[in-house]
């Protein structure tokens, strides 16, 4: 008498599996190289019209801007806001009218779309360079921080998603973390020092790399490396954590 009741039985394992499986960015890439911006602050080519991203279901799919538009950046960062969110992709997005602005792609339903983006920074030619991605307050929920206008009076600046923006909660001038021209993007990072989650930013000349965290009152800097010669490869960075962490090894790098 059981076995009449093995189909739907069946039908409702498969369901409830289903529900509670949800498909998951797991690599991304950018396509399509154009050249209708034409800034070039990472040299050729660093414009992109196309997101192409893979999901855990070996699915590829991808999101196309507008004409006056490009990913202006060389890769895609895969990143976790939360623990219980899923993956997201932080892309740079600079436009005519507005310059850079950061943006949070994921999936929608089956396709990507964007979930969030900060404010532009409001020029064209005006590109950021993000820092990364890391809880810097401790209340699980991670921020996004990243140096505008790195070439010219580069500023850090610290955001959360809300909805469908990402707002900025603090800022401190004196920074770079890029090279005009240069592919090295990773001149900056998320690091814990002495228990606490800093950023690592070198200042305006990148003669020293300034030790930055986020308070109630807002970013403070909190020591400073300074160095030998101007900062121009990650090493640097890593010189800095194991200087100011002398009892304990350098963790990883935080995902961005």
């Amino acid at each position: 008498m059981m076995t009449r009741y093995l189909p739907a039985l069946c039908a409702l394992l498969v369901l409830l599996a289903s529900s509670a499986w949800a498909e998951e960015i797991i690599a991304a890439r950018y396509a399509e190289p154009v050249e209708r911006y034409g800034h070039y602050a990472l040299g050729r080519p660093h414009e992109y019209a196309r997101l192409v991203a893979t999901t855990d279901a070996g699915r590829d799919t991808a999101l196309a801007l507008p004409g006056d538009e490009v990913f202006e950046d060389l890769a895609p960062r895969l990143v976790k806001l939360t623990e219980q969110a899923p993956p997201a992709l932080l892309v740079i997005v600079s436009s005519r009218d507005g310059g850079s602005r950061l943006a949070l792609v994921g999936l929608g339903g089956d396709r990507l779309e964007m979930l969030a983006q900060s404010a532009p920074i409001g020029r064209a030619n005006r590109w950021l360079n993000p820092v990364g991605v890391a809880d810097l307050d401790g209340d699980g929920e991670a921020e996004i921080a990243a140096v505008t206008t790195p070439h010219v009076g580069g500023v850090l600046r610290v955001y959360r998603r809300r909805g469908e923006r990402l707002v900025e909660i603090a800022s401190l001038s004196g920074f770079s973390n890029h090279v005009y021209g240069s592919r090295q993007l990773e001149l900056s990072k998320p690091a814990r020092i002495d228990g606490r989650m800093r950023l690592l930013v070198p200042d305006g000349r990148r003669e020293a790399v300034r030790v930055i965290g986020l308070g109630e009152a807002g970013l403070v800097e909190t020591e400073r490396c300074r160095l030998d010669e101007p900062v121009t490869e990650p090493e640097a960075l890593h010189e800095c954590q194991r200087r100011l962490n002398p009892a304990g090894s350098v963790t990883p790098k935080p995902p961005m």
